[in-house]
């Protein structure tokens, strides 16, 4: 099945979550509303809310639950997606202005801080405890992830070991979570949901090295946004760092890489992208999200054959192989 008929299949629950995405974000402040929806009318692949309603399928499915998890967990995407804009100083995100740019870098500092209140707000109405647990303990580790990025900024020596565990805490975490708490709020066995969060896990790591993947051999079309927005920004990528491991062009890669940092990202990365699309950066990088997406499916063996089961293999193969 490819994704669109998935999401076709879902559009009457999906549509109910971007109904609530936006009854979230409403408030009497005319501008923390405009600013809070203009980024959710931007769209995006709501993968997130996606692994949740499915994970719900492999317990007591209730829509009006798993939207308690859904639309927190979207939400706090979102807020580290205005919150990112501002640290990259990026001018686009899914080919619209970002909020720091339609506005400032205060009313989106802001912006990002209320979304993230009106997610907790949410996921307070669901009782069980373990839920705030596992969401508080992954909102801490993504702070540090954002911290360890910032830190690494223009960091050529950084090990591959240092990129994954930032990866894990950015982008990973959030997803394995969307799985394991919609499975534990439909009363899903701890079995079935610590099952359902490795697959989340690593579905998460081949997903976030997808995407730098897509960042240096992308398209703007594709990607919403200039290739190599992350180098510009002084994000030192899986790509780059195998790249940068090539003796052969380590020296002028270096030296590309420092001219874009002297140019405080307003520079073209056109050089560096073109070096490390000729090594073998990009290849090494692709088989280790391919060993990723392997671990996912093989999380899921144990698992019942529901549709739910066959939609998260084809969730994940997609993003094996996703160039959007």
């Amino acid at each position: 099945m490819k994704l669109l008929d998935l999401y076709a299949k879902m559009k009457g629950d999906l549509n109910q979550i971007e109904l609530e995405l936006e009854r979230s974000v409403s408030d009497d402040h005319a501008l923390l509303s405009e600013s809070s929806t203009h980024l959710l009318k931007a769209g995006g692949k709501r993968i997130r809310p996606v692994f949740v309603l499915l994970s719900g399928k492999f317990g007591d499915y209730q829509l009006d639950v798993m939207k308690q998890i859904a639309v927190p967990l979207e939400l706090i995407h979102m807020a580290s997606l205005v919150h990112d804009d501002v640290i990259d100083d990026a001018e686009t995100r899914r080919g619209q202005l970002t909020v720091k740019a339609k506005w400032d870098n205060r009313i989106a500092m802001y912006t990002g801080d209320y979304i993230h209140g009106k997610a907790l707000a949410i996921a307070t109405k669901l009782p069980n405890p373990i839920i705030h647990q596992v969401l508080s303990k992954a909102l801490v580790e993504m702070c540090i992830g954002e911290m360890e990025q910032i830190r690494d900024f223009f960091n050529t020596e950084q090990s591959i070991r240092n990129y994954l565990l930032r990866i894990r805490r950015k982008t990973a975490l959030l997803i394995a979570i969307s799985c394991q708490l919609g499975a534990i709020a439909a009363g899903a066995e701890q079995s079935v949901s610590n099952a359902l969060y490795r697959f989340g896990y690593n579905v998460g790591m081949a997903f976030q090295i997808r995407d730098d993947l897509l960042d240096l051999y992308g398209t703007e079309k594709q990607i919403g946004k200039p290739p190599g927005s992350d180098m510009r920004q002084g994000n030192i990528t899986l790509p780059v760092i195998l790249a940068l491991r090539d003796e052969r062009i380590r020296g002028t890669l270096l030296d590309e890489i420092t001219l874009i940092r002297s140019r405080e990202g307003r520079g073209d990365a056109k050089r560096a992208i073109d070096l490390i699309r000729g090594s073998k950066g990009g290849d090494l990088a692709d088989v280790m999200a391919t060993r990723y997406i392997a671990k996912a499916l093989q999380a899921l063996e144990g698992l019942p054959n529901i549709t739910a089961k066959k939609n998260l293999i084809d969730i994940a193969h997609f993003v094996g192989k996703r160039n959007y």
